[in-house]
């Protein structure tokens, strides 16, 4: 994970209110209003009390009293205004986060993202995002605020005489910019700590769910709950160290507000004594800066908080600013599948070689069988020629092109690749199979359903294609999720097919109906076969054999 400091977190996330700059000048705008109404609603009370005691002020009773009752009306509206813009701009934003995001993690699948923890990653695109609302409806406008409203309360004391606009300068300095950075320094790394953890719980939570069978089943629920309590326990240790740091920081804001209001108290009456002001410059500057604090209080809270804020934005950020393991191909000529070829190729996985030295030939409309322990690098070879990675050294071509020289949607629709696990989404089977191909027909989908000897199955559900699989599949068992890990690749009709072993779940009876389908399509079809299994292996036009990454 990259660190970056909060104010490049803090730059980057703001880069992204670039579309919706004038909302949020509108919200600054409203806001910025709305304070100084509150503000002088208290400040025309002064006047008030000093029109009361006999003091000459430009202004009748009756008129103060009119403009509080307007200033309160005005100042409720632009706060809801104001409120209801900066959330507008934050849910925008949040939507195009999450689709910046969900765009990044395409680009790096699958490479980036095999073995990285589920759980983790669904931490980012739900909670770390939905914290950046903080920022965006809470921190931006806030901060451009206060800087506003310090400017024009300054001169308006500093009017009095400039003295008191120092000390009211300084005062909003140390409460609106001092506490808080220091209240960050001092939180260190507790956000970011709180944010990891959360991640890694969320992690555990969702792995403890999919092996809930296998926990009951060895008797393991103690010792799983167990450890799910305890990283629930450092969690609420660290949510309780950063509400403490919370609560500390509120007290100190307030001892500093009511400090500075007392030097502006003691300030003006030396003022007074020295004839340097009149009565109404020591009443109407403290008044002044008793209820002005309101803008710059907001961003001291913010102190405690913006840790956790900026770890998310971290996190978000690394997604966003990863660099992916192929980059996507565009602007080349179209071409046509006419088979495929490996040529020496090595591969590794950081410091373990994989493939070595590795040579094969794919002509057009034949079969090739891959055979191995597993292990022996048969998978990877598979998602080499699907270029979901580059290899190291040598060359993977299709049509006598480089596949990295080849657009990738045309690499894709090339291709159909059926893995060992077939991931089915929480909808129907009909909308399941229809990723393959979006526009399919009812009839197209049934055609590959039989290809795969899964039609007959579906037919005897309550719904047939209309039944909802459930959530990952777990309504089907492991033969009928890869029986329709086949007919997607049907259906998707390319030309060239990398079955991975396509018949490991299956029972001999349906292996040698998906067989004769696949022996049936070899006229339009180029197929490469990963397989343990020998009966497999009966179509295959020539077969290779992968031990420890060579190929013979």
């Amino acid at each position: 994970m990259k660190r970056r400091s909060g104010f490049k977190v803090m730059a980057r996330l703001i880069g992204l209110v670039k579309p919706l700059t004038g909302f949020m000048l509108l919200a600054i705008l409203m806001g910025l209003i709305g304070h100084l109404c509150a503000a002088f609603i208290t400040i025309f009370g002064g006047y008030a009390v000093l029109t009361a005691l006999g003091f000459d002020i430009p202004f009748s009773m009756t008129a103060l009293f009119v403009c509080v009752i307007i200033f309160a009306v005005v100042r409720g509206l632009l706060r809801y205004a104001e409120q209801a813009c900066n959330h507008f701009i934050a849910f925008k934003l949040l939507a195009l986060l999450r689709d910046k995001v969900f765009q990044a993690l395409r680009r790096l699948c699958p490479a980036k993202l095999e073995g990285r923890d589920k759980g983790d990653l669904i931490s980012v695109i739900t909670s770390d995002i939905e914290l950046l609302e903080v920022f965006y409806a809470h921190t931006i406008s806030p901060v451009a605020i206060a800087f506003l409203f310090t400017i024009v309360m300054c001169l308006f004391l500093g009017s009095y005489h400039w003295a008191l606009g120092l000390i009211a300068l300084a005062a909003y300095f140390v409460v609106g910019a001092v506490v808080p950075v220091v209240t960050s320094r001092l939180s260190g790394d507790d956000g970011m700590r709180f944010r990891t953890k959360s991640g890694a719980l969320s992690g555990f939570v969702l792995d403890s769910l999919r092996g809930l069978s296998e926990t009951l089943q060895y008797g393991q629920g103690k010792k799983r709950l167990a450890q799910m309590n305890e990283k629930t326990d450092e969690l609420a240790k660290d949510e309780e160290k950063m509400k403490r740091t919370s609560g500390r920081n509120a007290a100190v804001t307030n001892t500093v507000v009511l400090a500075f209001d007392l030097v502006m108290l003691f300030a003006s009456a030396l003022l007074y004594q020295s004839g340097a002001v009149g009565f109404d410059g020591v009443l109407i500057p403290t008044v002044a800066l008793f209820s002005s604090f309101g803008p710059v209080i907001a961003l001291a809270n913010l102190g405690s908080t913006l840790q956790n804020t900026f770890a998310a934005g971290n996190r978000v950020l690394d997604i966003l600013e990863e660099t992916p393991a192929v980059e996507e191909v565009t602007g080349r000529p179209e071409i046509a599948f006419t088979g495929a070829q490996v040529e020496q190729i090595t591969f590794s996985y950081g410091q373990e070689t994989i493939l070595s030295d590795v040579s094969m030939k794919i002509p057009q409309h034949s079969v090739i069988g891959l055979i191995g322990r597993s292990g022996s690098g048969k998978s990877t070879l598979l998602k080499l020629l699907m270029r979901f990675w580059d290899v190291q050294k040598g060359s993977v071509k299709l049509s006598g092109t480089k596949v990295a020289d080849i657009n990738t949607k045309n690499l894709r629709d090339m291709e159909s690749f059926v893995t060992q696990e077939t991931h089915l989404f929480h909808d129907s089977i009909k909308n399941n199979l229809r990723i393959a191909k979006l526009d399919a027909t009812d009839e197209e989908i049934e055609s590959a359903c039989k290809k795969a000897s899964v039609h007959d199955f579906i037919m005897t559900l309550p719904q047939g294609y209309d039944t909802s699989v459930g959530e990952l599949g777990d309504t089907l068992s492991g033969g009928e999720r890869q029986r329709l890990g086949l007919a997607r690749a049907f259906l998707h009709d390319a030309p060239f097919l990398l079955l991975d072993e396509p018949t490991s779940n299956l029972d001999s009876l349906n292996e040698a109906v998906i067989l004769k389908s696949l022996h049936e399509e070899r006229e339009g079809k180029t197929v490469v076969l990963v397989s343990h299994r020998q009966s497999t292996m009966r179509i295959a036009d020539t077969v290779y054999s992968v031990e420890h990454g060579r190929m013979s």
